[in-house]
């Protein structure tokens, strides 16, 4: 692949990376956007609506692709990862690596392939609750709209069956990952986050008991394109819930698993309870917080709520889960902060409310841009990498998108120096 040279070098392409991207170009920038996934659109496309309209992403980010496409400042590289990165402002270095989608631009989305395929694999897009076949197209709004081949199974015999369903000849399981170089005036770090690791929370019983289930897992269990086709229902028997907990603060504010609020996970909370009022209108919901924080415009949307007569709010957060093995029901248990008093109570189903990790925690920047205790990216100070979106801090998706027009400014800045 031949070598590149631009403007800026954006690092992700979630809904900030996307923002920094566009924004940057519009002004008549050149950028390379480098993602690691098949797809843009990160945490962001698994996400069944906003919060606090309660509309999907799908109509803002369909605008956000038209705008890419349209743009030929832009080149777009997925399925890319930064192996290195090695300069200064207005002369950055930056190594990528391309690995192989097996997968040519001939494709059409026509699904003939998947049919034929006979391995399945887990699906990542949806959190694990479901399997996909192992040629297979992210999500029905994937960005680019081609299919992908898992790498594990490539070089299997059995997927010699979907070169030969594909009537477009798109399909190349010969592909070879390829290198290439980025010269760039500035680099903009936007990768994102991570749900915490439930089962770090021995108390709460994720690894245990099947009607455990996480914030995002619920998203996706609410989505028509999820696992469930938007039925939201207990993974041991796949009945409806009657009776849903909402664990706050799962994991976060604790000195042993994140000591920071998350920002979001009251508000998506709440608006998950919204998601069962609206399918399940006979369920109950319970949600045990230390305290709600849902600042500015979405004080309104917690206080709507709070006048629903099926959802109850517990100030205790929630000490323990433990399971009715003949029945999965679930007993939580929780110390009332305002009373004194030790609730327990059964449910049929449990949801956690688990904090966002920078993906900076575990996969820094490979030049040093510098990072807090808990692997967010600080200011640049006029030099290093700029951080963008929740590789910041945590944000909520209108928030991320203000903070990463801000960067392509200073992205466009920082190209300008040397």
């Amino acid at each position: 692949m031949d070598n590149l040279t631009t403007n800026i070098c954006v690092v992700g392409g979630g809904i900030a990376g996307m923002t920094v991207a566009l924004e940057a170009a519009e002004t008549g920038k050149n950028v390379v956007l480098i993602e690691r996934e098949p797809y843009l659109g990160g945490r962001v496309a698994a996400v069944f609506h906003y919060f606090p309209k309660l509309c999907p992403p799908t109509c803002g980010m369909e605008i956000n692709f038209r705008r890419i496409r349209q743009n030929p400042r832009i080149q777009l590289f997925t399925l890319a990862e930064v192996e290195s990165i090695s300069g200064k402002d207005g002369n950055y270095t930056v190594k990528v690596r391309q690995n192989p989608r097996f997968v040519n631009e001939k494709c059409t989305a026509c699904d003939e392939c998947s049919k034929a395929c006979t391995i399945e694999r887990t699906d990542k897009f949806n959190y694990g609750l479901g399997k996909t076949k192992a040629i297979y197209l992210p999500h029905p709004m994937a960005f680019p709209m081609r299919y992908v081949v898992d790498p594990a199974y490539a070089k299997d015999e059995s997927m010699k069956a979907c070169v030969e369903a594909c009537s477009y000849d798109a399909i190349d399981l010969s592909m070879q990952a390829e290198t290439f170089e980025v010269q760039a005036g500035s680099v903009v770090y936007a990768t994102g986050w991570k749900p915490y690791d439930a089962s770090k929370i021995d108390n709460l019983g994720y690894s245990k008991y099947a009607n455990v289930i996480t914030n995002v897992e619920m998203e996706r269990l609410a989505a028509p394109s999820g696992p469930t086709e938007g039925k939201i229902q207990r993974p041991s028997d796949s009945k409806p819930p009657l009776k849903v907990a909402f664990a706050q603060c799962a994991g976060s504010r604790d000195e042993n698993h994140l000591p920071y609020c998350s920002a979001v996970c009251c508000s998506a909370s709440i608006k998950q309870a919204t998601y069962l009022r609206d399918s399940l209108p006979d369920t109950e919901i319970h949600i045990f917080y230390i305290d709600i924080r849902t600042p500015g415009r979405l004080e309104d949307f917690y206080v709507q709520r709070q006048d629903d007569e099926k959802i109850h709010f517990h100030r205790g957060k929630l000490a323990k889960v433990s399971e009715k093995q003949d029945t999965k029901n679930l007993i939580v248990e929780a110390e009332n902060t305002l009373t004194g008093e030790t609730t327990e109570m059964e449910v049929d189903l449990v949801v956690l409310a688990t904090g966002m990790v920078p993906n900076t925690a575990d996969e820094p920047p490979p030049l040093d841009a510098g990072r807090d205790e808990c692997g967010f990216l600080v200011a640049s100070n006029g030099s290093g990498i700029i951080g963008a979106g929740t590789s910041v801090r945590p944000f909520d998706v209108a928030s991320a998108v203000q903070d990463a027009t801000g960067k392509a400014l200073e992205a466009i800045c920082a190209q300008a120096r040397e």
